[in-house]
């Protein structure tokens, strides 16, 4: 057997070490989600539903605009010293969120946060450091380090808030990517590479961004955190004013939720894979998602109508979030595979903004129904556009 059918000990060790400083990264978002509405309800000033929004929103828009310049800026100067001046700007924002009083310093500190964005940078130290045949794999690695991260936000984040507060988890996530920086310094090498590394080319950019198939999958991507970061504006409200269950027993609510979540998704995949039936299970994934949305409407007055609701919702955004980077590594061309990855990732982040800000208004104007509904017609226009999808080919 060839060395090259399986990935060598190196790029496994690279791949694990890079998913873990994604994971500790996201954790930048992630950690606050279940939380932050209720927390930002309470400071002094009683900031607006907006307000609450754009400061969730705005690590978005920071990481959207910074994404691409960072990940120039590694090409000239190297990855690694790259990726520490983005965890050091982090580490900057969380400690002047943490300080933070009213809402307008967390903003403040949100969008430093957010400005370290190394995403990019990341998924190219990746690419560096792992051969064309094995990439998917590792982004595949890279993909349920993220997962497991949001999961397991879910789960402690009640939790955190009850011993150490908002502030705390603020101080904890500078602790965090401290220990990110430490990673990397001891376990990650930088590579070493005999071609000079190519400028960004706009006629590659411009193709990226001309692809349909691609354009779809970030689409999706934009929705589903458009999706994720306005429900989670709402979702704590419904399960104590409605579910009568405190903050700090969330926990109990989402741990079970996830497993069993993960647990669905296993029939999913080995029937879109055995069967070769990547479009429906896709199309059929988008339509859970949006079933959800309605079912929060009509079915969560009580906690077991909300725990329906969140599992049927859980059950197509785990295996979205999932499906999504691993299809856009497939179709991708493989010489431009790190530009439509960064210009996934971009998606991504301005579909957090987009979550927190649009949200936040909606919320204030049609309250708490208005917000799934919002996110039931962008979901209804991702399913119309993916309709007329190819099941995925790698090409090349």
């Amino acid at each position: 057997m060839s060395n090259n059918t399986k990935m060598s000990f190196f790029e496994i060790r690279a791949s694990l070490f890079l998913a873990s400083v994604y994971g500790l990264r996201m954790l930048g978002m992630f950690l606050i989600l279940p939380i932050f509405a209720i927390y930002a309800s309470g400071l002094s000033g009683s900031p607006s539903q907006l307000q609450i929004g754009i400061a969730l929103g705005i690590y978005g828009l920071s990481q959207a605009i910074f994404q691409i310049p960072f990940g120039m800026s590694s090409d000239f100067f190297g990855r690694k010293k790259v990726i520490y001046l983005g965890l050091a700007i982090f580490v900057l924002g969380s400690i002047i969120a943490g300080t933070s009083t009213q809402i307008e310093g967390i903003i403040i500190g949100r969008a430093i946060q957010g400005a370290g964005a190394i995403s990019a940078v990341l998924t190219a130290l990746l690419s560096d450091l792992t051969r064309d045949e094995h990439r998917t794999k590792a982004m595949a690695i890279v993909g349920a380090s993220i997962g497991l991260t949001f999961a397991l936000s879910l789960v402690i984040s009640p939790w955190l808030n009850d011993k150490i507060g908002v502030s705390g988890i603020f101080f904890m996530m500078a602790i965090l990517a401290i220990f990110a920086a430490i990673i990397i310094h001891l376990f990650i090498h930088e590579p070493k590479i005999t071609n000079k590394r190519a400028v960004l080319n706009l006629k590659d950019l411009y193709a990226i961004l001309g692809r349909v198939d691609l354009g779809r999958l970030n689409l999706g991507i934009f929705v589903l955190h458009v999706a994720q970061i306005s429900m989670f504006m709402v979702i704590p409200f419904y399960l104590i004013q409605q579910g009568n269950l405190p903050l700090h027993d969330h926990w109990m609510i989402y741990l079970p939720i996830l497993l069993v979540s993960f647990i669905l998704i296993v029939p999913i995949i080995i029937f879109s894979e055995k069967f070769k039936q990547t479009k429906l299970t896709f199309l059929l994934s988008i339509f859970i998602l949006f079933a959800a949305q309605f079912s929060f409407i009509y079915f969560s007055n009580d906690l077991v109508g909300i725990v329906i609701s969140l599992l049927i919702y859980f059950v197509g955004f785990n295996f979205l979030e999932a499906s999504l980077p691993s299809l856009v590594s497939k179709i991708a061309p493989t010489n431009q595979k790190g530009l439509a990855l960064g210009v996934y990732n971009t998606s991504q982040s301005l579909g957090i903004f987009v979550g927190g800000f649009a949200g936040g208004l909606i919320t204030t104007i049609y309250g708490f129904s208005g917000t799934f509904l919002f996110c039931g017609a962008l979901i209804f226009i991702w399913f119309v556009f993916s309709l007329n999808m190819s099941a995925p080919i790698k090409r090349q």
